[in-house]
């Protein structure tokens, strides 16, 4: 594995690293800036990459190769594309031993319905690629929600339209897709007949990280195999009856390129719960900004109001009522979310003051205990004088 060795006073600081992975000299420049906090136990440390989570290990790329490293004891929870430390634990083992601040972060609610809870997805990225298959119906919910997650992880959204050869109304759909992706950038690929790789390349600079994110059978791990010019990632067949494909990546994995740019591939996601994307909503509908801002009423509902822009808009049909039925959707769900967090923290509130007053009412009992005991002993004491 190629290295690439920083130095930022060459008589004392020299830090290596997996380049393959995208390793750069402002990588480097992250770590110096966030030295192991504990050093006593580790010994000379060195960077690496998350590469892929296992069950119970963290596969590492670092400069002298790929490396199964048992999870780290403390800390933050690594993920896939984070930078770390390594080093050795308390036992002498081979270890991660920091996980360094992430640059961007891609993450989602967890699956399951009940949970308020953050995964993140994949860390320190720098393009997030929404792949959009033209052989099934094109999903605007999904690609909106999908590209407001996009541009809340400090990652730049693109969209990857696949599977071009496939299907007469390619056009169509580059046609709807660039409509509603409010300035995102489409590329058209077909990784089957090679067309649009090139371009697509140019998205993903030496040293930089992209990932694509879609559903399953959307055509990500044939991608992949093309621009890695080599069967990196295993493929499958889709289902002709709904156009569904079977999970073939089952878990997410960074994949070098040429030229040190590093692709990550997901798990085709069949749903993408909105996570804390207040900043990613203002970049997919700033357009719905600037319409409230002329309602006559700075508090208006945009529901029945007099002089509400929203509604002149919906009426004259410069704004699309899907588009804004979209928008109010992933209002409601960001502000039920809001709500299990709100009520999640006042009961570790209540939980934090009722330990407060419980120990506060054990102290108070302690003392009181404490000065009756010792008017006991007083008391006793001036008994045995009184007798002699």
């Amino acid at each position: 594995m190629n290295t690439f060795a920083f130095s930022s006073n060459p008589s004392t600081t020299e830090l290596t690293g997996p380049v393959e992975y995208g390793f750069t000299a402002k990588t480097a420049e992250l770590f110096l800036a966030n030295p192991v906090t504990e050093t006593s136990e580790t010994g000379r440390n060195s960077p690496g990459r998350v590469v892929r989570l296992d069950r119970n290990r963290v596969l590492v790329a670092s400069a002298d190769g790929l490396l199964h490293l048992p999870y780290p004891a403390h800390g933050l929870v690594p993920a896939t594309g984070d930078w770390v430390w390594l080093g050795r634990n308390s036992a002498g083992e081979p270890a991660v031993v920091e996980v360094l601040p992430r640059q961007s972060a891609l993450s989602r609610k967890r699956a399951f319905e009940a949970s308020s809870e953050e995964q993140i997805l994949g860390s320190n990225i720098d393009i997030v690629a929404v792949v959009v298959p033209v052989d099934r119906p094109l999903t605007h919910n999904r690609l909106e929600r999908t590209l407001v997650a996009a541009w809340d992880s400090g990652a730049t959204p693109l969209v990857v339209i696949t599977k071009a050869d496939l299907a007469d109304v390619a056009d169509d759909v580059v046609g709807e897709v660039i409509l509603q992706a409010a300035g995102v950038e489409v590329v058209t690929t077909s990784a089957e007949q090679g067309d649009g790789l090139d371009e697509l390349m140019q998205h993903i600079p030496q040293g930089s990280t992209l990932v694509l994110l879609g559903p399953s059978g959307a055509g990500k791990s044939t991608l992949i195999n093309a621009l890695a010019g080599h069967e990196a990632q295993q493929t499958g067949a889709v289902r002709a009856g709904d156009g569904k494909g079977k999970h073939t990546t089952t878990s997410r994995e960074l994949v070098p390129l040429a030229g040190g740019a590093v692709l990550m591939d997901t798990p085709g996601v069949r749903g993408f719960g909105l996570f804390d994307a207040e900043e990613g909503m203002d970049e997919m509908f700033g357009d719905l900004d600037e319409l409230f801002a002329k309602c006559r009423f700075a508090d208006c509902s945009h529901q029945a109001e007099p002089g509400c822009a929203v509604q002149e808009a919906l009426a004259e049909e410069t704004l699309d009522p899907r588009r804004w039925a979209s928008y109010l959707k992933l209002q409601k769900e960001l502000a039920a979310l809001n709500r299990k967090h709100d009520a999640a923290a006042r009961r570790a509130y209540q939980r934090e003051w009722h330990q407060k007053v419980m120990s506060a009412d054990r102290g108070q009992r302690a003392a009181e205990r404490h000065r009756h005991d010792q008017a006991e002993e007083r008391a006793a004491r001036g008994g045995k004088r009184r007798k002699r």
